[in-house]
């Protein structure tokens, strides 16, 4: 085994936990599939209920409340300080070449771009999902976000199509070890699969409704083209060699939503419709935008062929883990002293028990909606209306969260309140000045 693995780390958008062949769905994802059964699923991987904070996270190693209320949400200013160190930073300062291509989503404008935090080369979106064909993010100030190292393009061509293009070219004319991010714009609406794509389940049945059947063929075919590009992917691996040398990591940035009103789509130029059947995140409860297992929790697994026995992690993780595990597996230690928020996972994903219990925090919409899960109690407070909802499920005893039990557990109650607001005051001790 080289000293320095590659990376490739494969992040869809708005993917649900249901959403995959290998966790029951009528949906086709044999790549994925065969990428879970050969490597390790981890059971219980948390991100953030949306994008921008889950993106934030996972290349940073903090809370996305750490960077201000903003990172919280989606965001089109700015999240990151400038110079601030990445994953694609330190790697890079480590000797990795570093590639993303995809959706960024930490600051839409080209100034701000990935180019500045840690990426040689940058592709794809600088805002959020766009439409698949003509590339355009919802209407306003950053709606023109299609780019290339900073430098906005106008190019033909269905969005997961370029970004596998552009992400296998790079892999294949790589001469030293690298780090390839590719965050997929799909499942994302606007879902606009290819007819190939669609005609492949031309003649599948899945709801009486012919809306909903119409629907959840076309999120099906979109799913379907993205497995396939994430195929793509592997094939540049085996092409040049790299296939045991290359950690691949696959999630999700948030649960998948279950439908889409014309209103939630027309925001993005070009012909829109509405969606009445999504994605799903069953058997967990809530959808993207949640703190409920649904929204947080999503399809995860690592693949290192040759290098990891294949099986399934059940312990807690968070996406904030992610850097310091990649930096220690990879030898590249920051050039100051990290502030991370997540703790080195490689030897839970080796098969080893945890030291103790993981504890787990979220700050989305700036506060509005709190949550701390420790061990196997999560204790959410969440904004509902005029007022605020606490509650408190023992995911062990209650995964799909049927069972509120706060009233019968104050002390755990108050104990997670204390927690929460002991993150808090870390919250916003990194936030850029010119931010409001």
């Amino acid at each position: 085994m080289n000293s320095a693995p590659n990376i490739l780390y494969i992040l869809a958008d708005d993917l649900g936990w249901g959403d995959l062949s290998c966790h029951g769905s009528s949906i086709r994802t044999p790549t994925i599939d065969r990428l879970v059964q050969e490597g390790v699923e981890l059971g219980q991987h948390y991100v953030c209920p949306m994008c921008t904070p889950t993106r934030a996270s996972l290349l940073t190693g903090r809370h996305p409340g750490r960077f201000g209320a903003h990172a919280t949400t989606p965001s089109n200013p700015p999240v990151l300080p400038d110079g601030y160190p990445t994953l694609a930073t330190v790697l890079r300062d480590a000797g990795y070449d570093t590639g993303l291509f995809g959706k960024w989503h930490l600051g839409s404008s080209p100034r701000f771009g990935p180019n500045g935090y840690g990426f040689n080369t940058a592709y794809g979106s600088l805002a959020g999902g766009v439409d698949p064909y003509n590339h355009f993010y919802k209407r306003g100030d950053y709606s023109v976000t299609w780019h290339k190292n900073g430098g906005l393009i106008e190019e033909h061509g269905h969005v997961t199509d370029l970004i596998a293009r552009e992400a296998v070219a790079w892999i294949e004319s790589r001469n030293r070890p690298f780090f390839c991010y590719v965050p997929f714009t799909a499942v994302h609406v606007p879902i606009k699969p290819t007819q190939d794509w669609l005609n492949a389940y031309q003649d599948d049945d899945f709801d009486k409704d012919p809306l909903k059947d119409a629907s959840f063929r076309k999120y099906a075919a979109y799913t379907s083209h993205m497995d396939w590009a994430v195929g793509q992917l592997l094939e540049a691996l085996e092409h040049t060699c790299q296939r045991e040398n290359t950690l691949v990591i696959f999630s999700s940035d948030n649960g998948a939503i279950n439908d889409c009103p014309l209103h939630g789509t027309d925001q993005y130029p070009g012909w829109q419709e509405a969606y009445p059947r999504l994605g799903c995140n069953g058997p967990l409860r809530g959808v993207k935008a949640q703190l409920y297992e649904g929204g947080i929790r999503t399809p995860t697994f690592v693949n290192w062929r040759g290098n990891l026995q294949p099986g399934r992690m059940d312990h807690p993780v968070q996406i904030v883990d992610w850097m310091p595990t990649l930096t220690a597996l990879c030898g590249a230690a920051p050039t100051r002293d990290p502030q991370w928020d997540g703790a080195d996972i490689w030897p839970l994903i080796k098969g080893a028990n945890p030291a103790a219990e993981k504890r787990m925090y979220w700050n989305f919409r700036g506060g509005r909606n709190l949550g701390l899960r420790l061990g196997d109690w999560k204790l959410t407070d969440c904004e509902v209306g005029n007022g605020r909802r606490l509650e408190l499920f023992n995911i062990a005893d209650d995964p799909f969260e049927a069972d509120e039990v706060s009233a019968d557990h104050p002390q755990k109650v108050d104990e997670l309140t204390e927690l929460i607001v002991a993150e808090r005051r870390l919250d916003d001790t990194s936030k850029r000045p010119d931010v409001h």
